[in-house]
């Protein structure tokens, strides 16, 4: 068991952690989360010794050993293979003292522990975990220092796994995987056979790998049973009934306060006004709790245009007079939501950069309207923003037209308040940086969203905040994503980009994931002889094959229907919110002090959502009304 008792930690003045404790049993998954800045990272740094405690015990058995996620990558001339095993320091001294031992005892003892730790197939788990993370058998006999940072960062981890610590400590573990990788980490972490205290925004990853989560807030640890979902409704559950608590408290204390008031100065109610004292002294008020400011995304809406947007006809994409996608023929219109699936290396990113028009064709034909108006979004942009500048100053430059109002007016959907939008570049999070650059790449008004990795430094409430501004955004979508559960509900088409070609993919986001681990698992089992089928167990798999294709094309016809419910329901929620916060306003007395024209214009505006509401119910509801009939008929 991992115990953690009193734990306090400063950072100066600031106490990061104070007297929490949190106890997690041995094999336990667990998701650690929190918003940005709590301590996560740090808490994990406290685990492994990396840090000392200002006081408190951190205790777990002895004989564990422990591994945490590199900051740093491996960049050896060694092979990566070679580097995974090397990550092993105790295997690679025992396999070197095997060839030098001469005392009888020792090599047997050599060879004991050698047993424990399944050295004999030591080369062959390296080369599984190298290849569930997108290297192919080639690609691990190359030098680790032939690959970019990144590539690097998946053979750290990498090592990480192969020496299957006791107690693993995953801190934001998919920062440099793509999807595919992504879903093969989570279906191996979630047969782990140590404990796990994982550090993710992936809100997939935190359904369905932990057991439970620790939730750190406050400087306060709280184990909550389950994935990340059934925590978020828990805690929420928690926080209502706490308000509920606190108000029947609130009311209790003002009504125990009039009574002191108003008989404390009577001789003949003194005792019982001063044995209330004691008991409002005795009362502990129960906290209010103050949500952290919530992001906002709002794309703002494009003008229209008539489809297609693109129509792409034998195309041959590549670089240097190497082509990468070869005979591309596809068409994109303005309600097309596709997220572009396949493997690191294919040509995701290629295929993205001709609809930018950062890469012109070697062959082949494209066509344009000749408004579009392209929002394009990389993550190498962040290195080209000036950091010695502000966002205000980086905007103006390149809207000097428009007035500082309208600037700011902008900035500010992207949740960018005063200071943060007069706060240097250098000086924003990763995660405002990204925000900043989604700011920058709707300036235009752009018809087309083209979004490669988005989220890799936005938070679990940033990503809720893109998923939503995606689903009201009018016009088309192409996203490239290591994060299932975005795309999940983003998208509601899949392409393929996979052995040259892009082609459209029949399927959801589970039939990718199954076909997945089916392909991985049948990489990993390459040595052992494939059993003989018989004629009956191969028209089994046809039929199952067809049956597969089937309900995958049964539920490709309903996406579009369960696109509008959701876009419908999404609506919905904006009205009543809108509709929630006037009703607010008239309740506010100072409203009353201010002039009346302003009274009677949000009165007129709440009659307005009103309808509204009722017209977008009515709406949802023949909607819902309809998918049930088509899911039935489906099921049929």
């Amino acid at each position: 068991m991992l115990r953690i008792e009193n734990l306090t930690y400063r950072i100066g003045p600031r106490v990061l952690l104070e007297n929490t404790s949190a106890a997690i049993n041995a094999g336990h998954r667990v998701g650690l989360v929190g918003r940005n800045g709590t301590g996560k990272t740090t808490l994990l740094k406290l685990i492994t010794g990396a840090l000392q405690t200002d006081g408190g015990t951190i205790e777990y058995p002895s004989r564990w050993s422990v591994g945490i996620t590199s900051q740093e990558a491996p960049h050896s001339s060694a092979s990566l293979i070679d580097t995974v095993m090397a990550a092993d320091k105790e295997l690679v001294n025992l396999l070197a003292e095997a060839e030098t031992a001469t005392n009888h005892d020792r090599i047997a003892a050599i060879h004991t522990r050698l047993h424990d730790k399944d050295a004999y197939t030591a080369n062959a788990r390296a080369a599984r975990i190298l290849a569930g993370l997108g290297f192919d058998e080639a690609a691990q006999q190359k030098p680790c220092s032939d690959y970019s940072g990144g590539w690097r960062m998946r053979v750290a981890l990498a090592g990480l796994l192969f020496t299957q610590p006791d107690l693993l400590l995953l801190d934001e573990p998919t920062n440099h995987l793509d999807l595919e990788a992504t879903i093969w980490l989570e279906d191996y972490l979630r047969t782990y056979p140590g404990t796990i205290l994982l550090v993710s925004h992936d809100r997939g990853l935190l359904n369905r790998v932990p057991e439970e989560i620790l939730h750190l807030e406050n400087g306060k640890m709280t184990l909550y049973q389950g994935g990340y979902d059934r925590f978020e409704a828990t805690r929420r559950m928690q926080l209502e009934q706490n308000e509920k608590l606190r108000a029947k408290q609130t009311l209790r204390r003002a009504e125990i306060q009039k009574f002191i008031d108003r008989f404390k100065a009577k001789a003949s109610k003194a005792k019982q006004a001063q044995s209330r004292v004691k008991m409002l002294e005795r009362m502990q008020p129960i906290a209010e709790h103050h949500e952290e400011g919530s992001v906002n995304f709002q794309f703002p809406e494009p003008d229209e245009l008539s489809p297609p947007l693109f129509s792409i006809n034998k195309v041959v994409l590549g670089y240097d007079g190497k082509p990468v996608l070869s005979n591309l023929s596809l068409r994109l219109d303005t309600d097309d939501r596709i997220a572009l699936i396949g493997a690191n290396g294919n040509g995701k990113s290629t295929f993205i950069k001709l609809l930018a028009g950062k890469l012109e064709p070697m062959a082949g034909d494209v066509t344009k309207s000749g408004k579009l108006r392209v929002g394009y979004f990389a993550q190498h942009q962040a290195e080209e923003l000036e950091l010695s500048v502000t966002p205000l100053v980086e905007m103006a430059r390149r809207r000097p037209n428009d007035s500082e109002q309208q600037i700011r007016n902008h900035l500010g959907r992207f949740s960018f308040s005063k200071p943060r939008a007069e706060t240097k570049i250098g000086n924003l999070s990763g995660g405002e940086k990204a925000r900043l650059l989604f700011a920058l790449m709707t300036l235009t008004k752009p018809h087309i969203l083209l979004l490669d990795e988005p989220t890799n430094h936005l938070d679990m409430d940033s990503r809720q905040a893109l998923v939503e501004a995606i689903n009201n955004f009018d016009g088309a979508v192409v996203l490239i994503s290591h994060d299932p559960h975005v795309i999940e509900l983003t998208v509601d088409r899949f392409w393929l980009v996979h052995d040259g070609k892009v082609t459209p993919y029949e399927g959801d986001m589970e039939d990718y994931r199954a076909l997945l681990l089916g392909t991985n698992s049948s990489k990993n089992n390459a040595a052992k002889p494939a059993p003989v089928q018989s004629h009956s167990a191969t028209i089994d798999k046809i039929d199952k094959k067809e049956s597969r294709k089937q309900a995958a094309d049964r539920r490709n016809s309903l996406k579009p229907m369960k696109t509008q419910i959701d876009r419908a329901e999404t609506k919905m929620n904006k009205l009543t919110a809108e509709r929630d916060k006037l009703k607010e306003s008239l309740a506010d007395p100072k409203l009353y002090e201010g002039p009346h024209a302003q009274i009677v214009e949000i009165q007129t505006r709440l009659g307005y959502l009103e309808n509204e509401i009722s017209q977008a119910e009515e709406a949802w509801l023949k909607l819902q009304e309809d998918w049930d009939r088509a899911q039935s008929e489906a099921a049929a």
